[in-house]
């Protein structure tokens, strides 16, 4: 930024010191007490009182914003320092006109602001540089930093003078005429220059009023009156009425433009996500228009689409973001218009507000707010201060569409307060309260009193299971030892002294951690001197079950540890044995041992198992006498999964299981089973029963059907359910399909019967396999198959069945389900063969002339009924056929004639005989072969006469088997011997040709014709037609034939092309040239040739290249070439192709 002129602007010695001109003073603030009075009701509520938006004031200006006394049109330059070493984010400043006019609005037009910042000492300078000081500049400004929880602010005044020159200005304006002479008497005083100075700054205050920028009039010149209000507001004009007094003054001279006949709208406004339109007319259509936004220029695309609708130029924005909020202009040559648009954002609601919640330390918080805009801004704010991204190690925001959360992963006592979520269309809050987590003893410390090599066990219990501590000894922390064992189950805490010591003797603490809390106790340690004498008593078990039967049964969970401590007493001390059925075992170590201790005897199983299960006796002895003791143990487990589990029957949506008890029940009696289901080849069960089901079946419903399911069974007891479950083979729901349809008798004779019926109402994915047809005698129970395999048509001939018996018939249809329901027939059907007479249906082609061309295939198919079958017979011309040229075949119900290759001779009358004992049926066809006729016989000139010759011929000898419909008559000058065609169709066998050319000589050729078409060979006149000449002489022209011809040249030339993906364009160019160009379409080089994209046409000299759905690809340069004999001439242009966006 360019350094403004020092000597224009005049610091004060402070930030206290008042204006230069106290006496300007009052007359200043009467129109800014005015101008508060009308705008007050437009100030925003939010801005009322920025200051309130720091919570803590501190000093981080080094060096503040000073007064300054400036002159009337010079810049002002503001400069501010800020201290950031004690900062943790960036700071940023705020620079306000009065206390609400934020002047960073006004960036760009005389407002420019610069940041720079020096890294070593972390010094910020911020710049603040009005240009073109005005009157209306003059007032109490304000700067205010914030940088995360600190601000500062300072206030400071401008004061703008009138120029001082003008004084100067005067004094110069007394000059004399004589200005090169150092004596003052020379020459007169001129005061031209005065005068010519008071006429210019006349007419300067009317073209621009003091104290309000150029911009700012320009804007106001062209608003209505109803806007000037809002202006004055936006732009800090103040002197309302001296503003409005001078534009009723000033004449707005509007200046009329060649390029526009209607330009845009000052400004436009939109709602966020709407579609606009600017519309301006043009007055020449031809003229290219620009559109730019910002200074960039605005290609076209999905979002920016370009209208040329007569003389109205559109640019339509769809889908309206903030983004597009900004300047634009329309450029037509030298010619512009400009407009600004604004982008409202719709207000975001808060539907689901903040809740209080109260945590302890450590848990997890997240405080969640909905509001009405998906995708929505919404601020976080903690006790008045916004959270930023900065801080994400400790936060966490998450957006879920319209719900916003804050998430606190490890709350501690800092995050107690007021959170705030802020919206531009309303805020909520809520508290926060994290509390520290209270720890209860549930079980103190006891002093203990110990004897040597004894145990000391210290145990407390606390509230949490989750808190760990720390045990000490005099203050000292115990670290873990062979003697000292530290353990931590739930929440008992415990430690253990083995082989106590004298030294062990003292202050025992326990410390949980995180807790202001102490547990203390003492461990005493008792030395005890014991005279020896000796003593003898018998060995003795101290248990309920001693002496005595198996009266004592200990029962154990499978997996579970047993530990059983027998208490002993006897002097000396006696021997322990242990034994499990007859074999003693004293093993020290293991899953099962022995554990032996003063006065103690302990059997240990880790992991009880089945094996376990029996009885154990123990033996103690000593020299005084012995003692036994039988224990019983028992094992209990979850039972093994039930038996050989099966499918029994399935059904379209059920299926019926069984399965056996478990072979071993755990123990435990069964109290029942849970069944469980899937489908083949998935991974998850689906539970049948939620309650136990006590049956050893179960019908398993709502399956669908032809699809492969698995069943398994679990066993359960009231240890637990078993471990496994046996599972069944995979099966299908399917069900036989429902009865067959329609069932009738098509057919009877002798000893078969036909019928014929319709598949099934519901097949179901089983499908069908076939069908069974059964009968029976009436009268008779028992049903015989009629087919042996099924049979897969719906239609079938039982055979062999007795003559003149009355038959009952049923069809089942059978799949992989079985058989479904019978199809019966209402009644009983007599066996007996029905005589029905024979009848020709002749259809209806045949019953005229059938005609066929020589060489095709002739194949008649002929239908006819009868019962029993009738006898066919063949002959043509009453003679019988012959085999080698025509094929007969007969079935039941039809008769087929077949020629493969028709010849003259197999035309005839045919005729066809069906017969059946003494009744019979006769139809008769006629064949007619044809093929082309022969050629005109005799053909003759007879007569010429004029321009006119009469020609005549007799009809061929071979007519090809079909009436002559016509002949074709040609003629041929015996020069060039070209033959045209004179007459078509004609029916008779002679013509006139007219119009013949005088002096040319002419033969004349006769075809003739028939349903088959011409003949192969015509018939030619042997004599001519000569046309006389009648003395006519034919004189030349004495010019000299002028020269046409010209190389190839473009007269409209290819233009550069912009189109949108998808939408077919042409690409047009005119050419001139003779003989004929040739014309070559090429794209970048390279010639194009048979690409269906492409169609190329030239008509009358314009060439058109139309580019079918172009594709980004097909962009490129594109050359238009043109060739004769005399030259070469090519054009080409460039087209670019757009994907829509």
């Amino acid at each position: 930024m360019p350094e403004p002129a020092k000597p224009g602007i005049k610091k004060g010695p402070g930030p206290a010191k008042p204006a230069a001109k106290p006496a300007a003073k009052p007359a200043q603030e009467a129109p800014k007490e005015e101008a508060k009075e009308v705008l007050d009701g437009e100030l925003p509520p939010d801005d009322t009182n920025p200051e309130e938006r720091a919570p803590e004031l501190t000093g981080l200006f080094i060096k503040p914003p000073e007064n300054v006394v400036v002159e009337n049109g010079k810049d002002i330059l503001l400069n501010a320092s800020v201290d950031a070493s004690q900062l943790t984010v960036k700071p940023t400043i705020k620079w306000f006109k009065g206390k609400w006019l934020e002047l960073g609005s006004k960036s760009g037009t005389r407002f420019q602001f610069k940041e720079t910042v020096d890294k070593e000492k972390k010094i910020y300078h911020f710049e603040l540089k009005i240009l073109k000081a005005v009157v209306a500049d003059a007032g109490g400004y304000r700067c205010e930093v914030v940088s995360k929880d600190k601000c500062d602010s300072v206030s400071f005044n401008i004061d703008v003078e009138a120029s001082a020159t003008e004084d100067s200005n005067i004094l110069q304006s007394f000059k004399r005429t004589g200005e090169q002479k150092k004596d003052d008497n020379a020459g007169e005083l001129d005061f031209s220059g005065l005068l010519k100075k008071r006429v210019e700054e006349k007419k300067k205050e009317e073209e621009q009023p003091e104290g309000i920028p150029p911009d700012v009039w320009e804007i106001l010149k062209k608003a209505k009156p109803s806007e000037y209000e809002k202006i004055a507001f936006q732009y800090g004009v103040t002197d309302l009425r001296g503003m409005l007094k001078r534009l009723k003054k000033v004449k707005v001279e509007i200046k009329k433009s060649e390029a526009f006949t209607k330009k845009l709208e000052p400004c436009y406004s939109i709602d966020k996500g709407h579609r606009i339109k600017m519309t301006v007319d043009v007055s020449n259509p031809d003229v290219p228009i620009k559109w730019f936004k910002n200074g960039q220029e605005i290609k076209p695309s999905a979002k920016y689409v370009f209208e040329n609708v007569g003389l109205k130029r559109v640019l339509t924005i769809n889908k309206c973001t903030l983004a597009d909020d900004a300047q634009y202009e329309c450029i037509i040559g030298d010619e512009k218009c400009s407009t600004e648009l604004f982008v409202k954002e719709p207000p975001v609601i808060i539907i689901k507000p903040l809740e209080d919640q109260q945590v302890f330390v450590g848990d997890k918080v997240e405080l969640e707010v909905e509001v009405s805009e998906e995708g929505a801004v919404v601020m976080w704010m903690k006790d008045g201060v916004e959270l930023t991204r900065e801080e994400t190690f400790k936060y966490r925001f998450k957006k879920d569409g319209k719900k916003h959360i804050l998430i606190i992963n490890e709350s501690t006592i800092e995050d107690t307060g007021r959170y705030q979520v802020m919206t531009n269309g309303g805020k909520c809050e809520a508290d926060l309260n994290v509390e520290e987590k209270q720890l209860e003893v549930l079980q103190g410390i006891a002093d203990l009193t110990v004897k040597a090599t004894e145990q000391a066990v210290f145990k407390c219990e606390v509230s949490d299971e989750k808190v760990t501590g720390k045990w000490y000894k005099n203050g000292v922390e115990i670290r873990p030892s062979k003697r000292f064992t530290m353990t931590h189950k739930g929440r008992i805490h415990k430690l253990v002294i083995d082989d106590v010591k004298p030294e062990d003797e003292a202050d025992y603490t326990f410390i949980p951690d995180g807790f202001a809390l102490t547990l203390s106790a003492k461990l005493n340690f008792l030395e005890i001197k014991v005279e020896y004498v000796p003593r003898q008593e018998p060995p003795k078990i101290h248990l309920d079950c001693s002496g005595g039967q198996q009266v004592n049964t200990i029962i154990v969970v499978a997996g579970n540890k047993l530990r059983f401590d027998v208490p002993i007493t006897g002097e000396p001390a006696p021997t322990v044995s242990w034994f499990r059925g007859d074999k003693e075992f004293s093993d020290k170590e293991g899953r099962v041992h022995i554990e032996l201790r003063t006065e103690l005897s302990s059997l240990v199983i880790e992991g009880a198992e089945r094996s376990d299960e029996g009885s154990y006796n123990i033996v103690v002895t000593n020299p005084v006498g012995e003692d036994k003791a039988t224990l019983f143990i028992k094992v209990v487990d979850v039972p093994d999964p039930p038996e050989n589990v099966r499918i029994t029957s399935v059904g379209e949506d059920w299926a019926s299981v069984v399965w056996d008890p478990p072979l071993y029940d755990g123990g435990k009696e069964v109290t029942g089973y849970l069944i469980e289901r899937k489908k083949k080849g998935s991974q998850r069960w689906m539970k049948m029963n939620f309650e136990v089901y006590p049956e050893t079946s179960y019908q398993s419903v709502k399956m669908i059907e032809g699809i492969m399911y698995e069943i398994r069974v679990f066993a359960v007891n009231t240890i637990g359910i078993s471990q496994q479950a046996n599972t069944s083979k995979p099966f299908m729901p399917i069900a036989p399909t429902s009865e067959p349809l329609h069932l009738t008798v098509e057919d009877v004779t002798d000893t078969t019967c036909t019928l014929k019926w319709r598949p099934p109402d519901r097949i179901g994915a089983g499908g069908i396999d076939g069908y069974l047809i059964e009968y029976r005698k009436e009268g008779d129970t028992e049903w015989k198959a009629g087919n042996t395999e099924l049979v897969e048509r719906c239609g079938h001939t039982v055979k062999d069945l007795p003559t003149g018996e009355k038959i009952e018939f049923r069809v089942i249809a059978v799949n992989i389900a079985g058989k479904s329901e019978p199809a019966l027939l209402s009644q009983p059907v007599t066996i007996r063969e029905i005589v029905q007479q024979p009848k020709i249906r002749l259809p209806r082609h045949l019953r005229q002339t059938y005609i066929k061309k020589v060489g095709e295939q002739v194949n008649l198919v002929i239908p006819f009924q009868g019962k029993p079958r009738p006898k066919v017979t063949w002959s043509k011309e009453g003679q019988p056929l012959d085999p080698k040229q025509v094929s007969v075949r007969t079935s039941e119900v039809d008769t087929i004639l077949f020629i493969r290759s028709a010849e003259r001779g197999h035309s005839g009358k045919y005729s066809l005989t069906v017969q059946i004992e003494n009744m019979e049926d006769t139809a008769n066809i006629n064949i007619r072969i044809v093929e082309k006729p022969g050629p005109p016989q005799a053909v003759v000139v007879k007569e010429v006469w004029g321009f006119n010759a009469f020609v005549e011929w007799l009809p061929p000898k071979d007519n090809g088997n079909s009436e002559i419909t016509g002949y074709t008559i040609q003629k041929a000058d015996k020069k060039t011997m070209e033959w045209f065609t004179v007459f078509e169709h004609n029916r008779k066998t002679q013509c006139t040709v007219s119009d013949l050319i005088m002096g040319n000589e002419y033969y004349f050729r006769v075809y003739s014709e028939n349903i088959c078409g011409l003949s192969e060979n015509p018939g030619i006149t042997k004599n001519t037609a000569v046309i006389q000449k009648t003395g006519i002489v034919h004189k030349p022209h004495d010019y000299k034939e002028r020269d046409v011809s010209m190389p190839p040249k473009f007269l409209t030339p290819l233009i550069d092309r912009t189109v949108i993906a998808g939408y077919s364009t042409a690409l047009n160019c005119a050419v001139r040239g003779n003989p004929k160009p040739k014309v070559i379409w090429m794209k970048n080089k390279m010639e194009i040739r048979d690409d269906p994209k492409f169609i190329m046409k030239h008509n009358q000299g314009v060439l058109t290249l139309n580019i079918r759905k172009p594709s980004p690809f097909d962009g490129g340069t594109y050359t238009c070439k043109a060739i004769n004999d005399l030259g070469v001439a090519e054009v080409d242009c460039k087209l670019e192709v757009r994907v829509p966006q």
